[in-house]
């Protein structure tokens, strides 16, 4: 694991890639720090934090659409997959190298309370705790990139998937708006969401049998539930489709709040996507 860290870090750090993504985020910061909390002395580190979560979704395509996906291209996979290491060394490996190169500028923007403090009273556990938010809000979507990445072999579907992804995840509060909260919509979106797994499971397994009895299955139990106590599912979609809005996690930190179910929502989410990210390879690995 080691050893693929630091030949990704210094592959980041010997091209323009990390450089530009670096210097591209102390940019956007820079300019809404010097307008919000400079220009109009505002104390609220945690407004110009906020202010720019839109950030990830043009640096996150940035520095995970080449992670995995080169690799697939130019079969240098193979190599990784037949080296006498475990995957889940090879996966961390990599994610963690981009997490270094998040780190740079997270640690750099760090030191704007302190400049901030030289001007006025600063509340520093509300900046530091907005910046700890930050951190863990951009390590959950370069997961969401690194699961993306390792799917396609072209880095320009990657970076698109990606931000496609993680751009309905940022307006997802208003797609929640287009549903009704009955019980009614909700099982409908449910029974959907039913075959939706069923056709991946098949297209993972090309196993139809499987697909049906496990989509039939779970469609039996819903509808079950549903006949039993209907009031479970109202609602039941925008409950959902919020726990989807990554972002919105990150709204308790902006207050000062160490929002410890926060914490944990986001490493859940780099878990998930970590394990998905496994799973890709190793099925690739023994295909």
């Amino acid at each position: 694991m080691l050893a693929v860290y630091k030949k990704e870090l210094r592959s980041y750090l010997t091209s323009m890639a990390g450089y530009v993504f670096i210097a591209f985020i102390l940019l956007i910061l820079g300019i809404y720090f010097t307008a919000y909390n400079l220009q109009y002395a505002s104390p609220d580190f945690g407004i110009t934090l906020s202010s720019v979560t839109f950030l990830f979704l043009i640096i996150t395509p940035v520095l995970t659409m080449r992670i995995l996906a080169e690799e697939k291209k130019n079969r240098t996979d193979q190599l990784l997959l037949t080296a006498p290491v475990a995957v889940w060394k090879v996966v961390l490996g990599k994610y963690l190298s981009m997490i270094t190169i998040y780190a740079i500028p997270i640690l750099i923007a760090a030191t704007y309370p302190l400049i901030m403090g030289q001007y006025g009273t600063v509340s520093y556990t509300m900046a530091y705790t907005g910046i700890l938010g930050f951190f863990f809000l951009g390590c959950a979507q370069i997961a969401v990139g690194l699961f993306l990445s390792s799917v396609t072999e072209s880095q320009i579907i990657a970076a698109v998937l990606t931000f496609g992804v993680l751009f309905c995840s940022f307006v997802m509060e208003g797609i929640e708006s287009f549903f009704s909260d009955t019980a009614l919509s909700s099982i409908l979106a449910v029974l959907v969401l039913v075959v939706l797994l069923a056709l991946v499971i098949y297209q993972m397994t090309k196993d139809a049998l499987l697909s049906s009895v496990v989509g039939a299955g779970m469609g039996a139990v819903v509808l079950i539930l549903y006949a039993v106590k209907a009031s479970l599912f109202s609602g039941l979609i925008q409950k959902v489709l919020g726990l989807l809005a990554i972002a919105n996690h990150f709204d308790n930190f902006v207050g000062g709040i160490l929002d410890i179910t926060g914490i944990v929502y986001m490493l859940s989410v780099i878990c998930i996507f970590v394990f998905l990210t496994i799973q890709c390879i190793q099925k690739r690995r023994w295909s």
